[in-house]
């Protein structure tokens, strides 16, 4: 770390504490070269998911937007606001793992299908049927037969 003093690039960690509930961390430096000492702040860099459209459009990934389709989907089911709020977790931090910055919402569709496929499969049908656009009642029995299938 370059000291604001003498510009010399060497020094040494004094203390170390962390703020804001973890979220940075706040560090005491000495410079080896003038002695004089100064306060740095260490962040966790944030970049966006970019989430791309099926019309080609992008957003920002938006977890609410995420929780509120999950929810919708399991409406009068014996779900969990705590699991579907781990559906969200696991999935959001899947997204931000990963090394890509921009992914399509088809991608992010199927994990939902495939987190809902084990929780509840009332859901699952709710949201692919929505999610896949089913046309009419032969592709929901299509759907129907492949988790039966699956079973």
């Amino acid at each position: 770390m370059k000291c604001p003093f003498c510009g010399i690039e060497e020094s040494k960690v004094i203390d170390s504490r962390p703020t804001d509930e973890g979220e940075r961390i706040r560090r005491r430096r000495e410079c080896t070269s003038c002695g004089k000492r100064f306060t740095t702040y260490e962040i966790i860099e944030n970049v966006p998911v970019i989430v791309v459209k099926k019309d080609k459009s992008r957003e920002t990934f938006d977890r609410n937007k995420l929780f509120n389709g999950i929810l919708r989907a399991c409406e009068k089911r014996p779900v969990s606001i705590e699991t579907i709020d781990k559906m969200v977790d696991s999935i959001e931090a899947a997204l931000q793992n990963s090394l890509d910055r921009e992914v399509t919402s088809v991608h992010i569709g199927e994990m939902v299908m495939d987190k809902l496929k084990g929780v509840d499969e009332v859901a699952y049908v709710r949201f692919a049927s929505v999610y896949r656009q089913f046309k009419d009642i032969n592709t929901f029995m299509d759907e129907l037969a492949k988790l039966l299938s699956e079973k």
